[in-house]
């Protein structure tokens, strides 16, 4: 069992998980806006999966860290669990890329490839957006009212 992190070196923790999510939403934007630098070529499609892929493990990994404090509300800790789920969301968009690849086969466009694979990236980044904004308000929040 893991004890309980408290303050620096649960902040130190934070800074790190949040870190290495961004590393990983980074190799996912790398991966997605790869492709159309040469849309009519499929090795490139084969490569940039990879690559998003790995970012999808890395973001995956780094939320599932857990960083909350003891002293967080249920409603901190179910928005940092909504971070997850964006990740997830970019799990579908992995599998949506290499089912459509293999199914569409070598002759087949960049965008008919990566059409759901875009529409999955853009739930899961909506989600990570809303999610970030709602952490960051929630916790000033609870700071405010600790501070009182």
């Amino acid at each position: 069992m893991t004890a309980k992190l408290t303050g620096a070196s649960l902040e130190k923790r934070r800074k790190q998980v949040e870190t290495t999510a961004t590393f990983g939403l980074i190799l996912i934007c790398v991966a997605l806006v790869g492709p159309f630098t040469s849309p009519a070529s499929m090795e490139y499609l084969n490569v940039f999966r990879w690559i998003y892929l790995a970012g999808t493990i890395i973001y995956l990994m780094a939320r599932i860290v857990d960083i909350s404090d003891p002293m967080d509300s249920p409603r901190l800790k179910r928005l940092r669990r909504m971070e997850f789920w964006a990740g997830i969301s970019f799990g579908l968009a992995t599998a949506f890329w290499f089912i459509g690849q293999h199914r569409l086969g070598p002759y087949a466009g960049a965008l008919a490839v990566l059409q759901n694979t875009i529409m999955f990236t853009l739930v899961g980044a909506l989600i990570q957006i809303v999610a970030s904004w709602m952490i960051y308000s929630q916790t000033k929040k609870e700071i405010r009212e600790r501070n009182k």
